[in-house]
């Protein structure tokens, strides 16, 4: 895949999965603007790892919860690179991946799904508010929502964060069929548990051995497994594709 002359923006892209999705894009030609919240050093690896990879990169910071912050984000972002061809949604709230240390349902106020929906939907949707006019003007234009494979087998049970991805499902296809007739597509990738990153970190190791125990490939993905996916769908290789959830996880969930 090559994207010469292509411009991604990767949210929450300053670690794990975010930052071996701008890797990948980088080594693939793509000058790729990396979103961050607070770690400026953090950032600052990934585009000197961008630019090491092959292709160009800076970091920009933002919280994308913050429709202002977005605005501004986008704008300059268009400023200085001219156009936008890529947007991928991976930034989402802190969350623990500790099944021994989960909320039940009972535990858990609305505020926590409000929270877990802000970040999943209320960023997307940011986002997208700020960057679908750029891409209607040019008629075209990719999205590409990290979600999870606990929207479709919630193996662990976290509550407030599988329901708030499972909203972000729903808003990419009545995106992605609004948007289609107008050449801009929408799809999500989604992961099962990938390690090592900071969310599974509380995710202990007797139970990271039973995911693999029930993968087919046998193994837990690492962060790098689901760049190949989301270049994919970002890619002309799959431009008759929309509305679509790809699943990495080794085949936890075959669908």
């Amino acid at each position: 895949m090559n994207f010469d002359g292509k411009v991604v923006l990767v949210t929450g892209a300053s670690r794990g999965i975010g930052a071996a999705i701008a890797q990948a894009f980088a080594a693939e030609g793509a000058t790729v603007v990396i979103n961050h919240l607070s770690n400026e050093a953090a950032a600052a690896q990934v585009v000197a790892a961008c630019k090491t990879a092959g292709g160009d990169a800076w970091s920009i910071k933002a919280d994308v919860c913050c429709a202002d912050a977005v605005q501004a984000m986008v704008e300059q972002v268009l400023a200085d690179a001219g156009r936008v061809d890529v947007l991928v949604n991976n930034a989402f709230r802190p969350y623990s991946f500790d099944p021994q240390r989960r909320q039940l349902f009972g535990e858990l106020e609305w505020r926590d799904y409000q929270a877990q929906f802000d970040g999943a939907v209320g960023a997307a949707y940011n986002l997208c508010k700020a960057l679908v006019p750029h891409f209607r003007q040019r008629a075209q234009g990719s999205i590409v929502n990290i979600v999870s494979d606990l929207v479709e087998r919630p193996v662990v049970p976290y509550h407030d964060y599988t329901t708030a991805k499972s909203a972000l499902v729903g808003f990419s296809r009545n995106l992605a069929a609004e948007l289609g007739p107008l050449g801009i597509r929408v799809n999500c990738v989604a992961p099962g548990l990938v390690y090592p990153t900071q969310a599974s970190s509380a995710t202990r190791e007797e139970f990271r051995e039973s995911i693999v125990a029930a993968t087919p490939l046998r193994r837990i993905a690492r962060p790098e497994d689901v760049a190949g996916p989301v270049l994919f769908l970002a890619s002309h290789w799959s431009r008759f594709m929309t509305g679509q959830v790809l699943f990495v996880d080794g085949g936890l969930v075959m669908k």
